[in-house]
């Protein structure tokens, strides 16, 4: 098969290079290159041009990375994968799912209409709208950015004075209940990677202060998906995967503090650098294997 892997400009990461080798080594073709290299060209038959395929299009798609940009330079690569489904392109995951999940108020919208428990949240214009959740909740509350991975720009609001500008969050406010007891001195939460409708691999992300991404300093520990805890992680990570409708996905849970299981966050390209250093699975291996078996289920049920 002819895949086509999007990776950031210049190559890409770690994960790109372990997929790029997994899927070579089970006889696909991989062309890597970048969503900001792409274009729509009248001139070609497929109305599609990606570098490396001279207007083909190809086999499947593999998304690692849309890349930061403009409002426009964004609208365009989606728009690029939204036209390789529309064109018959198996992508792995498509613009639907990466939009579902790059929107943490949709996601969160899905995961509630799905029937699945998530912390109580408000999402709305204008820091009015904050001033009023932060006091009807008589707590601490989290803002987190709209668009926003890894930690970065989280922030937790005890009074009015430490909700962030305006300007520092584009005047939306997705505001979330503080899920921490006050005597809580270690924080864990959960990472499940979810492929093709079965989990993968699962880890323990324990650290010393309330945000718990690996990318902040949280300790990535292995976590055994037997026994009561286990088959709830499960059952709730397939759930939620299920409701944004992804072929893979890194799912987070938390507890809040009456012990009740919560979905946080889904990701839509996860990084698993950290979960692979606590799982035997070979999980570049899996997903390609998944990604590939699923582009061949395709194939045959279109004959």
């Amino acid at each position: 098969m002819l895949i086509a892997l999007f990776v950031e400009e210049g190559g890409g990461d770690w994960h790109s290079r372990q997929l790029q080798k997994a899927m070579q080594a089970r006889g696909a073709t991989v062309v890597v290159t970048s969503l900001k290299l792409c274009a729509f060209d009248t001139r070609m038959s497929s109305g599609i041009d990606i570098p490396g395929f001279g207007g083909r299009l190809p086999d499947g798609a593999f998304v690692r990375s849309v890349s930061t940009g403009s409002l426009e330079q964004i609208t365009l690569r989606l728009g690029i994968l939204h036209a390789l489904r529309e064109s018959g392109v198996r992508v792995w995951n498509d613009a639907r799912v990466i939009e579902r999940c790059v929107d943490k108020s949709t996601a969160t919208f899905l995961f509630q209409r799905a029937g699945l428990p998530v912390p109580p949240t408000r999402t709305a214009e204008g820091i009015e709208e904050a001033r009023r959740f932060l006091a009807g909740e008589g707590r601490p509350v989290v803002v987190k950015p709209l668009f926003g991975s890894q930690g970065n720009g989280i922030r937790k609001a005890a009074c009015e004075a430490a909700l962030p500008s305006e300007p520092e969050v584009g005047s939306v406010y997705y505001t979330q209940r503080y899920l921490r007891r006050d005597d809580e001195t270690s924080f864990a939460d959960w990472r499940v990677l979810v492929s093709r409708g079965r989990v993968l691999a699962a880890m323990s992300r324990v650290g010393q202060t309330w945000i718990t991404n690996i990318h902040q300093g949280a300790e990535a520990r292995e976590l055994g998906l037997d026994g009561v805890h286990g088959k709830e992680l499960v059952d709730l990570a397939l759930a939620a995967t299920a409701a944004i409708g992804a072929d893979y996905a890194g799912v987070d849970l938390i507890r809040d503090e009456g012990g009740r299981l919560l979905v946080l966050e889904i990701n839509s390209n996860p990084a698993w650098k950290g979960l692979q250093s606590v799982t035997e699975v070979e999980i570049a291996r899996a997903l390609a294997e998944d990604f590939l078996a699923g582009l061949a289920a395709t194939a045959s049920a279109r004959g």
